[in-house]
């Protein structure tokens, strides 16, 4: 009896298993399903544990993905778009935690499902080693069974307990199928652009520079999560020093398709005007004919420039999105300490591509990457002209506790990120008061960072355009409000839809 009791309790908590953080386990109807299939047929037993141990480790596996991806993207694990992503969260882990304990957590984790495995294979044998029942009276509990999960999935309120695994799983292939649909109706968007054939869409930037600059993981949490006022007051105080250069300011809100990461798939939403939000959609992107905000300057007779100070591989889609010139992490110069997963500060960043030098009528996108995850070593603002080739970072790049240390404690990840965005936004403003004149510059944020730093729902990220008041005047009639502060109740623009609105703005006579 005792074995049998311990057997159900491991079998029910692997079943009852949330998959997201404000889940509440209610008693998994599947359960006795299990039981009764198991007790009903002895003789086909070595067959039917096996499935059933592989099915509930599988799911282990993706209530698991499914948790950590709501923790960092707000989101549920997507076992099409997101394979890709494993690959990016070692990378991010030997970032944060070093080689040698990602190594170690990825070995622990294996050695965890298997020993699961090992467990659930010697639960399941419990009820087919027992004399079975007559085999009427087990499958009459499996028709109650089915029938009461059954019910579940349909009216999921109505019933004391949750077929959750199961729903789960039929929740998923549903999902297929709707990916499915969605990929086809997308590529069909992507197949046409309303640009095609129209006059330069960029007219009245005339010889006037275009900058587009992301910030990372600058999300709405700067302006209404009281944990992040610095950054707000922050941003009031660079008002003063931009107006004082005689550039004036319009802010507003985006509506993200990702947050917590992926950046680059916000990049494609803004340069496209589609929304792309999985690894799926980006790759149809770039299959498709759909042409980008570069690809239609570089037709109009622009200079497309791509500074990234994140690519340290080669990144053959760049050309593909439009960019005649790319400046990765080799190509900056900088010489000094590596911040981590961060090449190099920011401030350095935007100091190589001004040392580029002034190129009419040149559309330039920038990534900084100063506030990315783990937001440990914390960058500080040295003066511009003492930068040399970077090695005055040194000291800041080696100071501090090591992401280990700081991510086992949230509050000091939240300082963290709060103190790293804070320096991003210093440098990408000082660096518009200083240079900004002549440039019509858009800065903006990626995505919101993960929720749990975040402090907030959705994936709205505050967006700047500064530069003198001509070029500004084709957005008057936007209602973004004036200076670098947006009105909380200002409509969100979704980021896919900014494209064609901006150049929309741009395309009038000069």
């Amino acid at each position: 009896m005792a074995r049998a009791a311990l057997s159900l309790l491991l079998i029910g908590l692997v079943l009852a298993q949330p998959n997201q953080p404000a889940a509440v386990p209610r008693f998994p109807l599947e359960l006795p399903v299990i039981v009764a299939i198991l007790i009903a047929w002895p003789g086909r037993a070595r067959g039917l544990r096996t499935l059933t141990v592989a099915a509930l480790v599988a799911g282990v596996v993706l209530k698991g993905l499914d948790l950590a991806l709501h923790l960092a993207f707000g989101r549920p694990f997507d076992p099409v778009a997101d394979l890709p992503l494993l690959a990016s969260a070692l990378e991010l882990g030997e970032g944060a935690l070093g080689p040698a304990l990602t190594l170690l957590a990825a070995l622990a984790l294996g050695a965890g499902l298997a020993a699961l495995a090992a467990a659930l294979w010697w639960a399941t044998g419990i009820w087919t080693r027992h004399d079975p029942p007559r085999r009427g009276w087990a499958l009459v509990a499996v028709v109650l069974a089915a029938g009461v999960a059954a019910a579940d999935l349909a009216a999921p309120d109505r019933v004391p307990g949750a077929a959750f695994t199961a729903r789960l799983g039929v929740d998923r292939v549903t999902a297929a199928r709707r990916a499915l649909d969605d990929l086809a109706a997308f590529r069909k968007a992507a197949a046409a652009d309303p640009w095609t054939g129209r006059p330069d869409p960029f007219a009245r930037l005339g010889q006037a520079e275009l900058r587009i600059i992301f910030v990372e993981s600058y999300g709405r949490a700067s302006f209404d999560n009281p944990l992040y006022a610095p950054h707000a007051a922050l941003m009031a105080e660079a008002e003063a020093g931009i107006a004082a250069q005689g550039l004036a300011m319009r802010s507003g809100w985006l509506g993200s398709p990702v947050a917590g990461g992926q950046s680059w798939l916000a990049h494609a939403t803004l340069a496209s005007g589609l929304r792309i939000d999985s690894a799926t959609r980006y790759s149809a992107l770039l299959a498709s004919p759909r042409r980008t905000l570069f690809e239609l300057a570089g037709a109009s007779g622009h200079e497309t420039l791509a500074v990234m100070p994140g690519i340290v591989r080669d990144w053959p889609e760049g050309r593909r999105l439009g960019f005649s010139r790319i400046l990765a992490a080799a190509d900056l110069g900088y010489r000094g300490q590596p911040f981590n997963w961060v090449t190099m500060p920011d401030q350095f960043t935007l100091a190589a591509f001004d040392r580029q030098g002034h190129q009419p009528a040149r559309v330039a996108q920038i990534v900084l990457i100063s506030s990315h995850a783990p937001w440990v070593p914390e960058p500080r603002m040295v003066p511009w002209e003492k930068l040399g080739d970077g090695r005055i970072f040194d000291a800041q790049a080696t100071a501090g506790d090591p992401p280990e240390v700081v991510w086992r404690d949230p509050g000091r990840v939240r300082a963290a990120y709060r103190s790293s965005l804070g320096y991003a936004l210093r440098a990408v403003t000082a660096h518009t008061a200083r240079s900004g004149h002549g440039a019509l510059t858009l800065i903006l944020g990626d995505h919101p960072p993960a929720p749990f730093v975040s402090g907030l729902p959705g994936r709205d990220v505050p967006a700047h355009l500064i530069g003198p008041p001509e070029l500004l005047a084709p957005f008057d009639g936007w209602g973004w409000t004036e200076g670098l502060i947006p009105a909380p109740d200002l409509p969100v623009l979704p980021m896919e839809a900014f494209r064609d609105r901006f150049l929309s703005a741009l395309s009038g006579p000069p």
